[in-house]
């Protein structure tokens, strides 16, 4: 049941970002683009988000227990730190120069171009790299 949850939210939030047009690599530099042809598409979509993420912790934190796990997990570690920094500015790079960041790069997998195959190669090949210079704890 676990994995099949995950799949359907996983199916869920693809639908949604090709409803949306968030797989547009050229929506999201648009958003970015805030002295040139701004467009503000991203800001509606990442409002749903934080709406619907607002009722959803409010629903699922009134559980003892989440459904499919014995016990909530959550992050322990609430300091910044260089590894922490330096990788929220790479991702916001390539956000910024690809228009594509994981999750609506995988969902426009269907429609695969050279510069989708070029940012999913070197985001395997960063994941990749990170696993080989400090293994998760």
């Amino acid at each position: 049941m676990k994995a099949l949850a995950g799949y359907l939210a996983g199916l869920l939030f693809g639908l949604g970002l090709a409803i949306s047009g968030m797989t547009d690599p050229a929506r999201v530099i648009g958003f970015l683009d805030v002295a040139g042809d701004w467009d503000p598409t991203l800001v509606f979509v990442l409002g749903g988000a934080v709406i619907t993420t607002f009722i959803g912790y409010r629903l699922v934190w009134r559980r003892q227990t989440p459904l499919f796990e014995s016990r909530f997990q959550q992050p322990t570690r609430r300091d910044l730190y260089t590894r922490l920094l330096g990788g929220a500015a790479l991702f916001g790079i390539g956000w910024g120069l690809s228009g594509y960041c994981p999750g609506p790069a995988v969902a426009s997998l269907p429609g695969l171009s050279w510069p989708l195959a070029a940012f999913l190669v070197a985001m395997i090949a960063g994941w990749w790299l990170s696993r080989r210079i400090r293994p998760s704890q």
